[in-house]
């Protein structure tokens, strides 16, 4: 198996489970946090795509998908453009709703396709080319890709979670 079927198939499993978080949750569902200082599961979704789409967009050389292909506008969130959501209030965290899943969906969708396209082009030593100087080591593309699919996997599992408290709370 080649290094880049290996990181297709890791963020199409992403993609999988982020659709599974979000399927059928009502807005309200969405919104809806544990304890008043957790996220919900329209923020983690949000967050991870938002990370995944930085970064992969930084690494890449390409435009974010959240401005290139208007999702910033269609969320609406009166963020600066730049944002992920990291470090995030409780407070900022409530801000971010939307409308249904499929606007999640959507942006992650549309994120996911220009990480698969940009990935299907690398090679092995694509892997090992400095992308980020500002750590000690320097971090390469490799390991920025896999702490990508670590924070997605992270957030995903956050979101499955508080999805199943919502279903729990809501018999």
């Amino acid at each position: 198996m080649d290094v880049k079927d290996v990181l297709i198939d890791a963020f199409g499993r992403i993609k999988e489970e982020v659709h599974a978080a979000v399927h059928g949750l009502s807005p309200a569902d969405l919104h809806a946090r544990p304890a008043p200082d957790a996220n919900s599961v329209a923020w983690l979704v949000w967050h991870l795509t938002r990370i995944q789409d930085d970064h992969v967009a930084d690494a890449s050389g390409l435009d974010q998908v959240w401005r290139s292909q208007g999702w910033e506008k269609r969320f609406g969130l009166g963020l600066p453009a730049r944002d992920t959501g990291y470090g995030h209030s409780p407070a900022q965290v409530a801000e971010v709703r939307v409308a249904s899943g499929d606007l999640l969906t959507g942006y992650h969708d549309a994120v996911h396709e220009q990480t698969l396209e940009f990935v299907r082009g690398l090679v092995a030593d694509d892997l090992d080319r400095i992308v980020d100087e500002w750590w000690t080591p320097a971090v390469t593309l490799g390991v920025r890709l896999v702490s990508v699919l670590a924070d997605d996997l992270q957030h995903v599992g956050q979101a499955a979670y508080v999805r199943g408290l919502v279903q729990r709370d809501d018999r």
